[in-house]
């Protein structure tokens, strides 16, 4: 297929790495970044924070102007990540081209978290063919804003890009570590609260991530912060150089998994986890990975954890093969999302569509 793809090409991108997967399937795909070419960028805070507040209708025009000159007859789909740029005009002058226009989105529109953010994107939902979430709540809600179609997906990790690390000596020095977690701090959501909890009852604990200097608790937590953000490879040793790897939620995107859920197994970390019942139908607690519901039963499993060498691999290869079997890398789930678009049955591999542990 011919695929026109809407999204932020830059290469730490979740957005990128699904539409690098969507060519690994054959696919030819053509990248139109439209914050770059908008020049919508996080530098500009006051302008990004009026857009934010008033649904990007400051950019309609130009946006509208820039898709009217695309040759769109030449493609089969066209596909919009997260979708919060596009308003009627644009996503109409899309659609006069009788391409289906696909939207997937792994944010929570009716959330909460992100303001006034995907306001537009609430008004034009019947705009698209189909939507593709990974939150079984927004199934519903997109189809009472209008939407004709709404797809589940689960989060997915990258073939590629979170391939496995088997070698732990491969893996740098400075980026190992006993518990780590590596995640922004968010106003609201209480993660620095949970990780000084941890730190008081003892556990070992290494931040890897931005803005952390915004928590109350920064004097504290400062000598426990390893660095910013990681990308690419060093993500990947961050992850498979520590014995525990904490996987946070966000309360504000009503999350019931994350990306962390899927893209720490593969990478080869293991995984532990607030207890949810998504988590809990991905994996088997205490043998693919381990879930919490407090600090202090977070900290009992982590300082087991720590003092079992076996049982820690046991749990971390289990995951990781687990995560394989659930077909839950970019390639599948881009793949389900195109047989959705085109109602396409096709006789599945992986567990992706079968019944989850209950």
């Amino acid at each position: 297929m011919q695929i026109l793809y809407f999204g932020d090409t830059a290469e730490s991108a979740t957005s990128f790495h699904r539409g690098a997967a969507l060519k690994r399937l054959g696919h030819s795909v053509e990248f139109f970044d439209p914050r770059f070419r908008l020049g919508i960028t996080n530098s500009h805070r006051i302008i990004q924070a009026f857009d934010m507040r008033t649904g990007f209708q400051r950019i309609q025009g130009h946006l509208t102007r820039l898709v009217s000159d695309l040759d769109l007859l030449k493609f089969d789909v066209i596909w919009i990540n997260s979708g919060e740029l596009f308003g009627s005009e644009a996503l109409r002058t899309l659609a006069r081209s009788g391409r289906p226009i696909a939207l997937y989105i792994n944010d929570d529109p009716f959330g909460g978290r992100d303001g006034q953010r995907f306001r537009t994107l609430k008004r034009v939902l019947p705009e698209y063919s189909m939507c593709s979430v990974v939150r079984e709540t927004n199934v519903a809600e997109f189809l009472s804003h209008g939407a004709t179609r709404a797809h589940r997906v689960w989060m997915s990790y990258d073939e590629m890009k979170h391939a496995p690390v088997h070698d732990l000596e491969s893996v740098p020095v400075e980026y190992r570590s006993e518990v780590a977690f590596i995640g922004t701090w968010m106003r609201g959501e209480r993660r620095d609260e949970f990780l000084l909890r941890l730190i008081d009852l003892g556990v070992p604990v290494s931040i890897w991530g931005s803005r952390w200097q915004k928590s109350a608790y920064w004097q504290r937590l400062a000598p426990h912060v390893r660095g910013e953000w990681l990308a690419g490879d060093p993500y990947r040793w961050g992850i498979r150089g520590a014995k525990i790897n904490l996987g946070f939620l966000s309360k504000g995107n009503r999350d019931l998994h994350t990306r962390r859920s899927v893209e720490i197994p593969a990478i080869g970390g293991l995984l532990c986890a607030e207890r949810t019942s998504e988590h809990s139908a991905m994996y088997r607690d205490g043998t693919e990975a381990v879930f919490w519901d407090n600090p202090e039963e977070c900290a009992t499993a982590c300082k087991k954890l720590l003092t079992d060498d076996s049982l820690r691999e046991q749990i971390r290869l289990a995951g990781a093969r687990r995560v394989r079997q659930l077909g839950l890398g970019n390639e599948a789930v881009c793949q389900s999302i195109l047989d959705a678009l085109f109602d396409i049955e096709r006789p599945q591999s992986s567990e992706m569509y079968l019944p989850l542990y209950r």
